[in-house]
């Protein structure tokens, strides 16, 4: 078992994106940058969304000490009316396990 002190520790820019609005079918892509700033490689293990419409991707390969890396989100815009949601991400991290969230309205092309 490491000490707390030599663990990975990921750090993220912002842990909310706001879209604001959003036409119908517009772009619905964003990327919430993360930091390891701990003393041990950073292996995301899971990352998941509250809901179908929201796809996340990232890296399985583990993130050295200080180094930076993002996780990708595409929200489905065809989805009208107001975008809320969370993603998870589960790591090896001291602070293991990370709330992330988005927000923003769809609305109809005018």
């Amino acid at each position: 078992i490491n000490a707390k002190g030599t663990q990975a520790q990921i750090t993220f820019t912002e842990m909310e994106h706001d879209y604001g609005n959003v036409e119908k079918g517009g772009n619905g892509v964003c990327e919430f940058v993360y930091k390891n700033t701990g003393k041990a490689p950073l292996m995301l293990t899971n990352v998941r969304s509250s809901c179908g419409c929201t796809i996340p991707s990232w890296s399985r390969e583990p993130l050295m000490p200080g180094k930076t890396a993002s996780i990708k989100v595409k929200y489905n815009t065809n989805n009208v009316g107001p975008i809320n949601k969370s993603i998870t991400v589960e790591s090896n991290a001291a602070n293991g396990r990370v709330i992330l969230k988005i927000k923003g309205q769809v609305a109809n092309k005018s």
